[in-house]
C-alpha cells in the first residue's frame, strides 16, 4: 500500500529531528563552550548553578549557603516576629488609651474648677474665671508687641488727620454759609 504525502513527510520530519538529536548534542556543547567564553555568568546565576550543583552532589543546603546570602527566617522566627508586632501594636492602642484617660481627667478637673468657681458667686467667682481666662492668654513677645504698637499708632495718626481735615473743612463751610 502506498503510502500518502502526508506520511511521507511526517516520517522525514521524524528522521531529521533524529540526526538533529545525533549531531546536536555535539553541536550545543561546542556551541555552549563557545557561548560561555563570549558572555559571562553573573554572579547570582553562577551562585546558584553551584548551589545546585553541591545539592545534586549531595550535600545540605544551608551549608551551601554564603555569608551575604538573604536569611529567610524559619517558623519560630516568624512567629517571633508576628508576636513582638503584637505585643508593639498592643503598647501603642495601651498608650493611645491612656492618653485619652489622662486628656479626660484633665477636662473633668477644669470643669470641676469652673464649677466650684461659680459656686463660689459673687466677686470671688469672677476674680478666678478672670484669671482662668488670663492662664489661656497667648502673650506676645517684644518684638511682636513694639510692632503692633506701631501699628496701632500710626493708623490713629492718620484717622486723626483725616478727621481733622474734615473738621476743618466743614467748620470752613458753615462760616461761609452763615
Amino acid at each position: 500500500m502506498a503510502k500518502t504525502r502526508a506520511q511521507r513527510k511526517a516520517e522525514r520530519r521524524a528522521r531529521e529531528a533524529e540526526e538533529q538529536k545525533r549531531s546536536g548534542a555535539e553541536r550545543s556543547a561546542e556551541s555552549r563552550a563557545q557561548h560561555d567564553t563570549q558572555i559571562g555568568i553573573s554572579g547570582d546565576v553562577a551562585e546558584i548553578e553551584a548551589i545546585e550543583a553541591g545539592i545534586a552532589a549531595g550535600a545540605d543546603e544551608a551549608d551551601l549557603e554564603t555569608p551575604d546570602a538573604p536569611h529567610q527566617p524559619s517558623r519560630s522566627e516568624r512567629r517571633a516576629e508576628a508576636k513582638a508586632a503584637k505585643q508593639a501594636e498592643r503598647k501603642k492602642r495601651d498608650d493611645q488609651k491612656r492618653r485619652e484617660s489622662e486628656q479626660l481627667a484633665r477636662q473633668q478637673k477644669k470643669a470641676t474648677v469652673e464649677r466650684q468657681s461659680r459656686a463660689r458667686g459673687g466677686v470671688i467667682g469672677f476674680l478666678l474665671s478672670c484669671w482662668a481666662e488670663l492662664k489661656k492668654v497667648q502673650w506676645p513677645d517684644r518684638e511682636t508687641l513694639v510692632q503692633a504698637t506701631a501699628v496701632t499708632i500710626i493708623f490713629v495718626a492718620v484717622a486723626a488727620a483725616y478727621l481733622g481735615a474734615l473738621d476743618a473743612l466743614f467748620n470752613w463751610l458753615i462760616k461761609q454759609i452763615l
